[in-house]
């Protein structure tokens, strides 16, 4: 956790009340101290009294509603793949090589596969071998493994803000320490990154990686501007500090062609982490680190520790659909699907919700909605999911607590007449919490509220 100054202030604690730790006897015996819901409460590690569910997947029961539009999750639309095709080659896989695809493989994975990757990888002017792959479970397997490998608990992880969920969850599963830096339109700023490492230096704390999303940021939308990706590189480099560069979103820009990837400009301070899951299909799970020699092979052997091997099955589903379809043009055909929802959630922002402001993506999943002042967007949540439409909170993107006047709005798996639509709903909830801010004033307006039951699927 990080006070308003933006120093950390250490490990996470066992909250107040909860029970301390207690040893197990040398007989195996159940711990003298439990609750009536969990008697094991005395035996967990200290790391994971700092866990708790992600507010994405915690909304996921009610978003999936039929009548809810959810502008919440991140979910590829895959109403475009080649079903037939891709059913096609997946049965061909197994009547010709059935029993190596069920398998057990390599650690580090497919060799093909990764010789691949590297064609993938060159759209974005990344240059490696494919010895310098290593396949994963999807990418955020790849992120929790370098976590693992550089985090002791206390270390300093330097993360934008806002960042992403996912990433700030594997942190604080390593009690590590998430220092923020501002984002602005073009990205992380570079003067913040400057300040922040020298302040934490002259501090004492040890900053191991920089965490960053350069491409279409998830939540801000934003793009790390080309002028600026070597100042960061260098401020990096001269502070000594690793920088981990997630790239989920990179081919799914909605204009000209994918950017270069700040891979392409120094292979030794950089792990880069890549994935299949927007591109193609998140059901195969099959994502992908680079990095320098020595970090690869403790990746590997980090990954061998975890799983053994990724999915050979899924790694060789990818690897005949790279093979035998045309994924560069099916790429496109996500490209210009994403591009019209998010000009169907862009021009909704600006007819329903002109009193906020928004991101313009120009490519990926998301905007980042900064709602009229004094309004709370976790607070307002119960009150949209009861108006039928679904949103994340600002809060999750942050380590420290902020985030509450902003919100993630998600463009890509409903219909632009759907997007339209959540909008225009969200619209009415935001009106109905100014109403109650300009009668009550802020703080007694939230108090105020009186909302329905939102029901047991909420709960």
């Amino acid at each position: 956790m990080t006070p308003d100054n933006g120093e950390p202030t250490g490990r996470v604690t066992p909250a107040p009340g909860s029970a301390a730790p207690q040893a197990r006897t040398s007989t195996g015996s159940r711990p003298t101290q439990g609750t009536r819901l969990d008697s094991w409460i005395g035996s967990y590690a200290d790391r994971t009294h700092g866990m708790r569910a992600s507010e994405i997947r915690a909304l996921f029961a009610v978003a999936n509603r039929p009548e809810v539009v959810s502008l919440a999750g991140g979910m590829p639309n895959l109403a475009g793949l080649p079903m037939d095709a891709i059913a096609e080659t997946t049965h061909r896989l197994l009547a010709t090589r059935g029993t190596t695809a069920l398998q057990y493989g390599s650690g580090q994975g497919d060799e093909r596969l990764r010789e691949q990757v590297l064609e993938v990888m060159r759209l974005e002017g990344i240059e490696a071998h494919p010895d310098d792959v290593v396949i994963t479970t999807g990418s955020q397997q790849a992120l929790d493994l370098v976590t693992r490998l550089f985090i002791n608990p206390g270390d300093v992880v330097v993360a934008e803000a806002p960042s992403y969920v996912g990433a700030l969850g594997v942190f604080r599963a390593y009690e590590a320490d998430v220092v923020h830096v501002p984002l602005d339109e073009h990205g992380l700023v570079p003067e913040a990154l400057d300040e922040t490492l020298t302040r934490l230096a002259a501090a004492g704390r040890r900053v191991k990686f920089l965490y960053t999303v350069p491409n279409f940021h998830n939540p801000a939308g934003v793009t790390l501007s080309l002028e600026r990706r070597p100042r960061v590189l260098e401020i990096a480099q001269r502070h000594g500090v690793l920088v981990v560069e997630d790239n989920p979103y990179g081919l799914l820009g909605f204009s000209g062609e994918p950017l270069p990837a700040m891979r392409s400009l120094d292979e030794d301070g950089i792990v880069y982490l890549g994935s299949f899951s927007k591109t193609f299909a998140p059901g195969y799970r099959v994502g992908w680190a680079v990095a320098p020699h020595a970090v690869r092979e403790k990746l590997v052997l980090a990954s061998e520790s975890a799983i053994l091997c990724p999915s050979n099955a899924s790694q060789l589903a990818i690897s005949s659909y790279l093979e035998n379809h045309d994924w560069r043009n099916q790429v496109k055909a996500f490209r210009e699907m994403y591009r019209e929802r998010r000009d169907a959630m862009i021009g909704a922002l600006g007819e329903h919700m002109p009193e906020a402001s928004w991101t313009v993506p120009d490519g990926g999943f998301y905007t980042w909605v900064r709602l009229p002042d004094g309004l709370d967007a976790q607070a307002m949540l119960p009150r949209a999911i009861t108006a039928l439409v679904a949103y994340v909170s600002g809060t999750a993107f942050y380590a420290d607590g902020q985030g509450s006047d902003h919100m993630r709005l998600s463009f890509c798996y409903p219909t632009p007449e759907r997007i339209r639509e959540g909008v225009r709903r969200l619209a009415g909830v935001v009106e109905a919490e100014r109403e109650l801010v300009e009668i009550f004033g802020t703080a007694a307006g939230r108090e105020a509220r009186i909302v329905e039951p939102p029901g047991p699927d909420l709960a």
